[in-house]
């Protein structure tokens, strides 16, 4: 009897022990693991024939070089109008989904004066002076429109449950687009070009680099260090980081959070008036829509560099547009897809699941997800 009545304790215990072991066993690491595994065999295999074809099969150097020029200036936009989705993220915790219309208001704001300079001649008797002047409107445009924005959509939920404001950021989105839509018509429209840019280059250090590209690139990197500066070392942007850290504690300190977080909607909006015009003239093309997939690919530059830091948006950015650009050639032109360029979206929206599952915090955030 004493044997029978232990039996079943036996059984018991081995089937506890083994029930432990699995509670312990780490599933989730290991499909991370398995996942990572398979995403760097596909990768590596994927680069390894496409280098491996037949001489008259791949890409010249040249061509590669290309890639990177523009994969560079396209990351270089994407990282300007990333920073403004970090800004007001690190201020109010919240995505502003209507950023990307805020960037297409930029865009079409200097589209109607380039137009009317273009047709008095000024645009490329002075192309120097227009370029600026076409940044400052379009600056203008998208802060009144970032503003506006603030005032009248988020302002008044400030304190409401935070899917509130992201059901109103993407009405919001949607209001403007189809207002837009409205006045502006559905149609594309030619952005005018300039002359002294379209189909030219320059050589830098023995590098042909096309004109277009040049000012992109070297214009998005004066409007980051500018951003920089400011919320370092002035009073504003000081004021900006102490809302970011503690929004009661810096109104109990004489902080004014209203203002502050105004000013941080004006900044991102003035980031996004500059990408506009540097779209524009990549692109040579507006219409109502052009601001909603480059908005959702730079708020996959933010997730992708760290939601919320600054330089974690500017690094997401330049990622991201380089594998948009070099990606699909190197990855997809092996297994001879027949329109490789026609899947970098796919690749966007890959990468930012990819961070989304591996590393929420992004690359320099904490890799945690946020508790809500």
């Amino acid at each position: 009897m004493a044997k029978l009545t232990g039996g079943p304790g036996i059984a018991t215990g081995g089937a506890a022990t083994t029930q432990a072991r699995i509670a312990r066993f780490p599933i989730r690491q290991s499909i991370q693991w398995i996942l990572i595994m398979a995403i760097a065999l596909g990768v590596g295999l994927g680069a390894w024939k496409t280098l491996a074809l037949p001489s008259g099969q791949r890409y010249s150097l040249d061509a590669w070089r290309e890639f990177i020029v523009l994969g560079v200036a396209q990351g270089a936009i994407y990282a300007l109008i990333a920073l403004g989705y970090s800004l007001v993220y690190g201020i109010l915790l919240m995505i502003n989904f209507a950023h990307g219309e805020v960037f297409m208001f930029g865009a079409y704001g200097s589209f109607f004066v380039a137009r009317a300079l273009d047709a008095n001649g000024i645009l490329n008797r002075h192309p120097i002076p227009t370029l600026v002047l076409l940044l400052v409107v379009a600056m203008i445009f998208s802060t009144l429109v970032a503003i506006l924005l603030e005032r009248i959509a988020y302002r008044p939920l400030r304190n409401a449950p935070r899917l509130v404001p992201l059901i109103t950021a993407i009405g919001a989105s949607l209001f403007l687009q189809n207002t837009a839509r409205g006045f502006f018509g559905n149609q594309t429209q030619g952005y005018p070009e300039f002359d002294v840019f379209t189909n030219k280059s320059w050589t830098i250090l023995g590098v042909p680099i096309g004109r277009v590209q040049v000012v992109v690139i070297l214009t998005s990197l004066v409007a980051m260090i500018a951003l920089q500066f400011f919320v370092a070392r002035t009073k504003t942007g000081r004021s900006m980081r102490a809302v970011s850290e503690d929004r009661e504690i810096a109104a109990l300190m004489g902080v004014n959070v209203d203002r502050v977080i105004m000013v941080t909607f004006a900044v991102g909006g003035v980031l996004a008036g500059i990408a506009g015009v540097l779209f524009a003239i990549t692109f040579s093309q507006v219409n109502f829509f052009m601001g909603f997939v480059p908005g959702i690919k730079a708020f996959t530059a933010a997730v992708l560099g760290g939601i919320g830091s600054i330089g974690g948006a500017a690094l997401g950015g330049f990622i991201l547009g380089l594998l948009e650009s070099v990606g699909p050639p190197l990855f997809l032109s092996g297994a001879h897809v027949p329109s490789p360029f026609q899947l970098k979206d796919v690749i966007a929206f890959t990468i930012l699941v990819l961070v989304l599952i591996f590393r929420p915090g992004g690359i320099l955030g904490s890799g945690e997800q946020e508790k809500v």
